[in-house]
């Protein structure tokens, strides 16, 4: 204490010398939403984080590519990719192609011969996290519904076009998991995006993929409606009614994301595993009636996607009850 009402702290010299700072140089201080104390230099103006990947002659364009996607995720602003034997016209095709459906914000910004520069052009900082999961969970209620469409009716077209929607979910999914890498690093970056709490990511991570693997059940439904032909109406009906209990179930977990509302996603979870019972109720009548083996496996395949998406559901709800409960005082 100085002066009788001041507290004072020494900062360690070891870290002063580190981040270089000196007597006489300003720090800033950010109170924590569990009453920590944050010390930073100051606001500095973040640079651009670059990165170069060598690649060479027997490596698979799959393995570049998650190579690729390892590096969006940790946040580089601009990745070059460099190839000793020089890039194919086929290659930077796949490549191009490839961060175009699945990687949101980045951009083939120069090329040569043997090297490709790609650049994320997407603030995502200024992208709250729970907008990003509004956007995804929107692609996956259609996927949800149209795939059910698509088999009521054999609508091909409308299966196709499910199954190429999976693919903007997977974007949206690894923009969350990147996202969630910077709110972990970075403060700042947590309260622009929306987190109280750098925890929390863990739990937002989980129901991340939770939700992916939703739209992964969806598509699954579309492949096998392209599949199947003249389903028996009654059978149509009984396989309707219960996606359209499990799209509803869905519809009410996403209600409660980001509301702590433990009361709703207590009902949330008891609408889930609801559709979860239906949905094996008609499974063991559609096991009783006799079909043919391969429309049998397909409609086996159907039901047990349908089952996935409840128990999915009560996952993300449980997890969303995790993470409303406050830690004990003094945790941090």
């Amino acid at each position: 204490m100085t002066g009788g009402s001041t507290l004072v702290v020494s900062l360690p010299i070891d870290w002063a010398r580190r981040v270089g700072i000196s007597q006489g140089d300003e720090v800033t201080l950010i109170r924590g939403a569990d009453n920590s104390i944050l010390i930073t230099t100051g606001p500095k103006k973040r640079e651009a984080s670059r990165a170069v990947i060598k690649l060479f002659p027997d490596e698979k364009r799959e393995d570049i590519f998650r190579l690729l996607i390892a590096h969006y995720l940790v946040g580089y602003d601009t990745i070059k990719l460099v190839s000793q034997e020089g890039f194919s016209t086929q290659d930077k095709k796949w490549i191009k192609d490839s961060v175009r459906q699945g990687l949101i914000g980045l951009e083939v910004v120069d090329e040569s011969g043997d090297e490709l520069t790609l650049q994320s052009l997407l603030n995502y900082e200024e992208l709250s996290l729970e907008k990003t999961f509004q956007r995804m969970a929107r692609i996956i209620k259609s996927m949800q519904r149209d795939s059910i469409t698509a088999l009521q009716d054999g609508d091909v077209a409308l299966a196709q076009d499910v199954i190429q929607r999976d693919n903007e979910v997977d974007r949206f999914y690894l923009l969350i998991v990147k996202q969630l890498k910077a709110v972990i690093g970075d403060y700042n970056v947590a309260e622009k995006m929306g987190i109280e709490h750098q925890r929390e990511c863990m739990g937002y991570r989980l129901i991340a993929k939770s939700m992916e693997r939703i739209a992964d059940h969806a598509e699954k439904i579309a492949k096998d409606a392209t599949q199947m032909k003249n389903l028996d109406p009654k059978l149509n009906a009984e396989i309707s009614e219960a996606g359209e209990f499990v799209w509803n179930s869905f519809d009410n977990v996403l209600a409660c994301l980001f509301k702590r509302d433990v009361k709703a996603a207590n009902k949330a979870i008891a609408e889930s595993q609801e559709a979860v019972e239906l949905v094996t109720a008609v499974s063991e009548r559609v096991l009783k009636n006799r079909h043919n083996t391969t429309e049998l496996a397909y409609l086996r395949s159907v039901l047990e996607s349908l089952k996935r998406m409840a128990e999915y559901g009560v996952d993300i709800s449980e997890m969303m009850i995790n993470m409303s409960v406050k830690e004990p005082k003094g945790w941090a």
